[in-house]
């Protein structure tokens, strides 16, 4: 529905399905939370522009592109700061959520509180598409490959 406004042909969902398959392995998942983290890499990989490095997210994503609270916000953030992460995209609903996060992490992170799909991608992914290195390195290994 929105592939025009996000700069993709939409001819091109004619030949090609997208089944995306989350199995439960040895780690348990429960709950919608990567909903909107999904979405981004998908329309990352459709549109060819790539997702800021620096950036978590979580939250539920409706079929309307509305941003749901989500469970175990303290945990994720903790995790996130762990990483190394700079800034966290979270759902509006969970501001209230962050009371629970140490003072100290909080200091150390940025937070973007989001209602929409279109926030997340504006604060998300980048504007220019994938970086030229990363198309001369490929490049590179595949002349040397030819030698």
């Amino acid at each position: 529905a929105n592939a025009r406004r996000l700069g993709i042909d939409d001819r091109r969902f004619d030949k090609t399905d997208i089944h995306i398959h989350v199995p439960e392995g040895a780690v348990p998942k429960d709950g919608p939370s990567a909903g909107i983290t999904l979405a981004t890499a998908l329309i990352s990989a459709l549109t060819g522009r790539a997702v800021k490095r620096d950036v978590a997210m979580t939250g539920e994503i409706t079929l309307r592109g509305r941003v749901l609270p989500v469970g175990g916000v303290k945990e994720k953030i903790l995790g996130a700061h762990r990483a190394g992460i700079g800034t966290i995209i979270l759902p509006r609903k969970n501001e209230r959520d962050l009371a629970e996060v140490p003072a100290h992490v909080k200091r150390r992170l940025s937070f973007i509180h989001v209602e929409h799909m279109d926030e997340v991608l504006a604060q998300a992914i980048c504007e220019a598409p994938f970086h030229e290195p990363h198309a001369r390195r490929n490049g590179k290994k595949a002349k040397e490959k030819a030698l």
